[in-house]
């Protein structure tokens, strides 16, 4: 259907505007809400759910963005940010580690990175994943499972977390939107791989239950 036909009577812009509006201002929300570091997981993944529910004919607000993330920001969700932060940090020490010149460096750092890149992959497809409104460890279960399966949709979670950090490193101001396109990223890819392993699989469980459960908190 062409964007013309999309478009009611009177209507300026098309559902693609308006996308790209609700993207940007629930980039801008999420930005502010993780702030404190210990609630990214939580604030990504809030992201994810708001941007999912706008798929489905719910409105992206910030007003329903922030009730949502306040409901659910529990000691788990906290725990996860801790789990999280203690992450990057160990990265960023290994990097400083292989850098310094030691014996065996080179080794050290290829398998550094190998062994950063799968956990940031893992970390932000469970970010994408509706299981992570209420339970953290099924979704990095999950998370791990699909990071393996579908590495095409693990690379593009990958540079989408390139691209949002580029983003935010060349011009500060983009830090404040850049989460919306990588919340949308993370969701894309999340469904992208439901939809494939539904077809390639007519016969295997069907997930629409577990979305289907989290539609209530969304």
């Amino acid at each position: 259907m062409s964007a013309a036909r999309a478009r009611e009577a009177g209507e300026m812009f098309g559902p693609r505007m308006t996308l790209f509006a609700d993207v940007l201002s629930v980039g801008v929300v999420t930005a502010v809400s993780c702030l404190p570091l210990v609630t990214v997981p939580a604030a990504l993944s809030t992201a994810c759910a708001v941007l999912r529910g706008a798929g489905e004919g719910r409105p992206a607000t910030a007003v329903r963005y922030f009730a949502l993330l306040r409901r659910r920001l529990r000691p788990g969700d906290l725990a996860a940010g801790l789990v999280a932060l203690a992450g990057v940090l160990l990265l960023m020490a290994d990097a400083a580690l292989a850098g310094a010149g030691l014996p065996g460096a080179r080794v050290f750092a290829v398998a550094a990175a190998v062994i950063g890149a799968y956990a940031l992959a893992v970390g932000a497809r469970s970010c994408g994943r509706p299981e992570s409104l209420t339970d953290w460890r099924q979704a990095l279960r999950h998370a791990a499972r699909d990071t393996t399966r579908d590495p095409g949709g693990s690379g593009l979670v990958l540079l989408a977390l390139a691209a949002a950090v580029l983003c935010a490193w060349t011009m500060v101001p983009l830090a404040f939107v850049a989460p919306g396109p990588l919340a949308l990223a993370l969701t894309a890819v999340d469904v992208r791989h439901r939809v494939s392993a539904a077809r390639a699989a007519p016969g295997a469980p069907d997930q629409s239950r577990t979305y289907d459960k989290h539609r209530e908190i969304v």
